[in-house]
């Protein structure tokens, strides 16, 4: 799963961008892996896997991770192709979700590409480039879906009637994902891949004066117009993410405390992204290896079990499985299992974030 971050010159992108690959550099776990000159993987921050491992004396520990893009080109006109318009738009194609860094304070230092801190207005110029470029596409499946439909298949009218829902929906300004679809509708429209269907994430980026304040005015505004589109913001300062993810263990707790805070921005960033996706892991835990799985929410036992292996979903009888919570409190899994908590699933449970598994299966 992939996050594309995007964002104006000068707002804090790359700098945030460096924090993410340094983090990732720093993680003995699951090192930085670059992808592209622009793609980074790094771990999604899971107190859990420290704990099991600790219980089961692993050799080994494997966290789930994201895979965060760095897109750069962006500037008025790029859903026309200006610039580096349309590699950027491309690139945004290809992720899953958005992530939109804006500039919430004052430094005359750092010369903003317009001339003045206004985080709105720099929303407004990403979002509005990016609904154009989504216009321009469903327009061309309006089209396309008419002419096919000339032809009397339901199939192609109900298309075109879902792209045109959509096309209000730009038309007023507003992301295609706040278009009323049904599920059907979104299944036989998610292959035009608009960018505004994606979910997005918006990241204010305070000085380092306005970390642990409350939200100072530039915030406040930018939380006022995420609400409209069901988005979270989180505040964070990327000089100083930065400076943490350089650091580790003891060093890095006592700088958080230093700044009188109990978690670092990226990793808040970092978490909110693998939810926005609507992602959950599911654990596995023992001598050799504890690991987090990544699924997606509402996934069914069979299909779990398959993440590990293809056998294990062909061949699967049923799960045992106990609560990370359940297991915790009382101290091991034997005495878990004394008192009834560990529990035999079929085929249709619904896999819930934290069960710790072993799959049963028969090939």
């Amino acid at each position: 799963m992939k996050i594309g971050i995007v964002g104006l010159p000068n707002v804090g992108k790359s700098t945030l961008f460096n924090s993410i690959t340094k983090a990732g550099a720093e993680c003995a776990n699951y090192p930085f892996c670059t992808i592209e000159p622009n793609v980074g993987v790094v771990a999604v921050p899971d107190e859990r896997l420290t704990n099991l491992a600790k219980m089961y004396d692993s050799d080994k520990v494997t966290p789930a991770v994201v895979e965060f893009v760095d897109i750069a080109g962006l500037v008025k006109g790029a859903s026309k192709g200006e610039g580096l318009g349309n590699k950027f738009l491309s690139h945004i194609r290809e992720t899953d979700a958005i992530l939109e860094v804006v500039r919430c304070f004052d430094d005359s230092n750092i010369v903003h590409v317009d001339g003045s801190i206004d985080p709105i207005r720099d929303i407004e110029t990403i979002n509005i480039e990016l609904e154009l470029a989504d216009m321009d596409t469903v327009n061309k499946r309006i089209d396309r879906a008419a002419k096919l439909a000339k032809g009397g298949d339901k199939k192609y009218l109900a298309e075109e009637d879902a792209f045109k829902k959509i096309r209000k929906v730009l038309e007023e300004g507003k992301p295609a994902r706040q278009a009323d679809l049904t599920d059907e509708e979104k299944e036989m429209t998610k292959d035009a891949f608009l960018l505004t269907s994606k979910p997005i994430l918006y990241v204010a980026n305070i000085s380092e004066n306005d970390i642990g304040k409350d939200d100072n005015e530039y915030v406040k505004k930018v939380k006022e117009y995420a609400k409209n589109d069901n988005a979270e913001v989180i505040s964070l300062c990327a000089k100083i993410e930065e400076e943490l993810s350089e650091l580790d263990g003891d060093d890095k707790n006592e700088m958080l405390e230093a700044l009188g805070i109990t978690e670092s921005g990226l990793d808040k960033v970092i978490k909110a992204s693998y939810d926005l996706l609507g992602l959950m892991s599911f654990l596995t835990a023992g001598k050799k290896e504890t690991r987090a799985w990544t699924i997606k929410k509402g996934t069914k036992a069979p299909q779990a079990a398959g993440k590990i292996h293809s056998d294990f979903e062909r061949g699967f009888i049923k799960a045992e499985i106990v609560s990370y919570d359940d297991l915790i409190k009382n101290g091991s899994y034997q005495k878990t299992k004394e008192l009834g908590l560990v529990r035999m699933e079929g085929k249709d449970y619904v896999m819930q974030d934290g069960d710790i598994v072993d799959f049963k299966f028969n090939v």
